[in-house]
């Protein structure tokens, strides 16, 4: 069974994988250059601030001197992180020595940051302009909600509690990656959407973030600039209201695009727009690794293979469905079951059980949160059997010699099959042999040299 995985990378490794030019163009802002010094190891922020005034090369050699003999793996990480993002400028001399130098844009930004402090474009819009102004609980609430409706769309268009008016080009974005196209029964996840569904929030929103950039030039819009205002709406707010006309015409449309996924709220008054942040949008510029956002977690696993979920959420019981069996459902409690065969059908839609323990681990209810470990061993191991269970046997194509005219055809044909990789089984005393069907033509070729 073929394993797909969805590697979900945060903002910064986004910002690496841009061109020189355009890296530098972005560190002409300097909320971008205040978002990656937050980004980085604590070690790599150190070298930053303690080059920030020098012009000059520092060499490899003194920049070691730094830290102590047991840092030095901590030590190549920072480098390697900072080189990747173009914030140190490496050089190599004639004796090949290296040397690092702080880039003169991010290094000039910064320092115009930390001197005269930062300022964003835009102010928070008066109370008196404003009204009813949704409170923090409420502004969560909402962001859940547009979030769920938008992987709720993902599951099944039927399944949505209300129309969705997600934009064209996010949807897009996913029908090309987490769904394919069938004739009669419309649109279906992939083995990627279904494996995207289990992730957690803070991964599912940097895979979004990360598709919604990658397809930016196919909708004519530049990838820096975009990623340039996503990290400096990070830097808003939660709750405050920004007035709508402040934006560019590009910087509107991806607006409208956030609140569909419960980055921002737009709100409308008698003579005013304005959108309000929410947490998903400020949490932008945090690592992945960052569990500070996370919900907490809602699920019960029994040893005798029962799960109980304790939400009012519609999305966690499509979620609980894909990998077991639903047997009543409460307003608060959702009651399945592990079964062979609902684990079989997760297995078909391209989910490992590992996810799935992954998922029910991270889910786990406080109170057996804390427990080690809090899904119990005998349902995961058996997880684990019954997946090994379909992975038994492996079907190749392969083609079966027999007949060789003398031994050392024979070997001379293995050894041939073992040049191209492709040797599966041999049978030394019988003169038999297998090989694979993409080395056949190899083997036949040899074989008819030697007649």
């Amino acid at each position: 069974m073929p394993e797909v995985r969805i590697i979900a990378k945060n903002f910064m490794d986004m910002v690496a994988s841009m061109p020189a030019m355009k890296l530098d163009k972005l560190y002409e802002n300097g909320f971008i250059c205040e978002a990656i010094l937050r980004s980085l190891p604590p070690l790599a922020r150190k070298y930053i601030l303690q080059m920030l005034y020098i012009d000059a090369q520092v060499t490899a050699k003194s920049m070691e001197e730094w830290v102590l003999p047991d840092g030095t793996s901590k030590h190549r990480v920072a480098i390697d992180r900072l080189v990747q993002l173009r914030v140190f400028i490496e050089t190599v001399d004639r004796k090949s020595e290296k040397s690092y130098k702080l880039n003169p844009t991010f290094q000039r930004s910064l320092q115009i940051l930390l001197i005269n402090g930062g300022t964003l474009p835009r102010e928070p819009m008066p109370s008196n302009i404003t009204v009813r102004l949704p409170s923090l609980e409420d502004l969560e609430a909402y962001a859940l909600e547009q979030w769920e409706c938008f992987l709720l769309q993902l599951i099944s268009q039927n399944q949505a509690e209300r129309p969705s008016n997600i934009g064209s080009s996010l949807m897009k974005v996913f029908q090309r990656h987490l769904m394919k196209q069938r004739d009669k029964e419309g649109p279906r996840l992939t083995a990627s959407g279904f494996q995207f569904l289990l992730m957690d929030t803070n991964a599912q929103l940097w895979y979004v973030i990360r598709e919604y950039i990658s397809n930016s030039e196919a909708r004519g819009v530049d990838a820096a600039e975009l990623i340039s205002f996503l990290l400096e709406l990070s830097f808003h707010v939660i709750g405050e209201a920004y007035n709508i006309n402040t934006l560019t015409d590009f910087q509107r449309n991806t607006i409208k695009d956030l609140a569909d996924i419960g980055l921002v709220k737009l709100q409308q008054g008698r003579k005013e727009s304005w959108f309000i942040p929410t947490k998903l949008a400020t949490n932008l510029s945090v690592s992945l690794a960052d569990s500070s956002s996370r919900k907490q977690g809602f699920m019960v696993v029994e040893t005798n293979f029962r799960v109980y979920a304790y939400t009012t959420s519609k999305l966690h019981c499509e979620i609980l469905r894909l990998f077991s069996s639903v047997e009543y459902q409460l307003p608060n409690l959702i009651v399945g079951a592990i079964t062979k065969e609902s684990l079989y059908n997760a297995f078909e839609n391209g989910i490992t059980a590992e996810q799935i323990i992954s998922f029910l681990q991270q889910n786990a209810h406080p109170r057996v949160a804390e427990r080690i470990p809090a899904v119990p061993e005998n349902v995961t191991d058996q997880m684990r059997l019954w997946e090994s269970d379909l992975n038994r046997v492996e079907m190749t194509e392969a083609y079966y010699y027999d007949e060789f005219p003398s031994r050392d055809v024979f070997e001379g044909a293995c050894d041939c099959a073992r040049e191209w990789n492709g040797l599966l089984w041999e049978d030394s005393k019988k003169m038999h042999m297998v090989v694979k069907t993409e080395v056949h033509p190899y083997v036949r070729d040899y074989l008819r040299r030697q007649k």
